[in-house]
């Protein structure tokens, strides 16, 4: 399947903001709607994917998942086939459209405030590695505003209710009639006492102003899955702003950042690490004890071990998300070279040397300890 890249698609950019989204939408359904372009084929095709774009990024919740996943494959099945040439997001019938495109002189107004989503919220949450590779349960405490509870968000005086605006007479509209030699023309435009909401209220509640709302600080209970990284975000539908004038919430999105570890290094669901053990247990062969996630763990090294060998620890990596299984911990062997010895030490050296038939005349500058470092492929980076 083509991947689609819907800001292409409409021509803004990424970042672009919501009334911007609107603007390049309308101007290129002017251009593309099928009613004024019925013959051409790929004119209507071409509508329809400005149509499928715009139903994406004008939805917060669905514009978020279309930028986590970054293609179409990725928005989990929503559904454009229902979705006839009549269905144009939040602006109303098509035929406004064409009334600002034509200089139609009929002046239209909101009207009556209507019911609006509340916005979503964002929350950075730095966790430790551990738990990006096992989960945690956690709380956060988050700004928001909630509906007041005096006034049951009505914004007036408990035991007094919002009035019938006067102007409008709760219509939330003011009109006004204009005669001219074309005939008669009515302008409406939104009531500017009440705001278009119909009402007024002259017993204001005093715990929030008459705004209905409040600023708290609320506690969010989080749930970190097993296995995320850094950029995941979790999704809390309804945990966002309140909506106006009744409204839905908004959603609560928490972006997270993993802290670096100071021992593991992270690959996909693979960590890795270094661990030194002697020359001498290099040389021999023997066991050593490894961090790891969990606690410390028993590696078997093979005799004649080289420094910079790698060794892996099956299941003792990162969980994949949503499942139970498992990455694999990657450890590195740096075989470690003493830089003092005692004259015994030295002297038994010298002894393995002359045996291994070891010409220690010619070691020159270079010394016992730096042959040692050529036999076991050590480096000082």
């Amino acid at each position: 399947m083509t991947k689609k890249d819907y800001y292409e698609t409409l021509g803004v950019k990424k970042d672009a903001t919501p009334e911007e989204i609107k603007k390049a939408y309308r101007k290129l359904a002017l251009k593309y709607h099928p009613d004024r372009n019925s013959s051409d084929g790929d004119t209507e095709k071409k509508f329809k994917e400005i149509n499928e774009a715009y139903q994406v990024l004008s939805d917060p919740e669905k514009r978020a998942r279309y930028d986590q996943f970054g293609s179409a494959e990725g928005m989990g099945g929503f559904d454009f086939q229902g979705r006839g040439f009549s269905d144009f997001g939040d602006f109303g019938d098509f035929s406004d459209i064409f009334d600002s495109f034509f200089g139609t002189r009929t002046r239209r107004s909101e009207g009556r405030a209507r019911p609006q989503r509340g916005a979503n919220l964002r929350y950075n949450l730095e966790i430790s590695f551990e738990d990006a590779a096992f989960g945690k349960e956690t709380r956060i405490e988050i700004p928001s505003w909630e509906t007041c509870t005096v006034c049951k968000g009505s914004g007036a005086k408990p035991g007094t209710s919002p009035q019938t605006c006067p102007d409008c007479h709760g219509t939330g509209e003011i009109k006004s009639t204009q005669s001219t030699m074309f005939g008669q023309f009515v302008n409406v435009r939104t009531c500017p006492r009440c705001s278009g909401e119909g009402k007024i209220i002259k017993d204001v509640c005093t715990n929030c102003g008459g705004t209905g709302k409040v600023k708290k600080n609320k506690i969010v209970r989080v749930k970190i899955p097993a296995g995320v990284d850094t950029g995941h975000r979790l999704r809390m539908s309804g945990m966002g702003e309140p909506g106006e004038k009744g409204g839905p919430s908004g959603d609560l999105y928490i972006v997270l950042y993993i802290k670096p570890h100071k021992i593991f290094k992270r690959n996909g669901i693979n960590i890795s690490c270094t661990h030194a053990i002697s020359f001498i247990k290099a040389a021999l062969g023997g066991t050593t004890i490894v961090p790891t996630l969990e606690g410390k763990a028993k590696l078997k090294i093979p005799a004649g071990t080289q420094s910079n060998s790698v060794f892996r620890l099956r299941g003792k990596g990162i969980f994949k998300i949503g499942t139970q299984h498992r990455g694999d911990q990657y450890v590195k062997i740096i075989v470690e070279i003493p830089k003092k010895m005692t004259d015994k030490q030295k002297n038994l050296l010298l002894e393995y040397a002359k045996l291994s038939g070891e010409n220690l005349e010619n070691l020159g500058e270079k010394g016992i300890f730096a042959k040692i470092k050529d036999v076991f492929g050590q480096n000082d980076n």
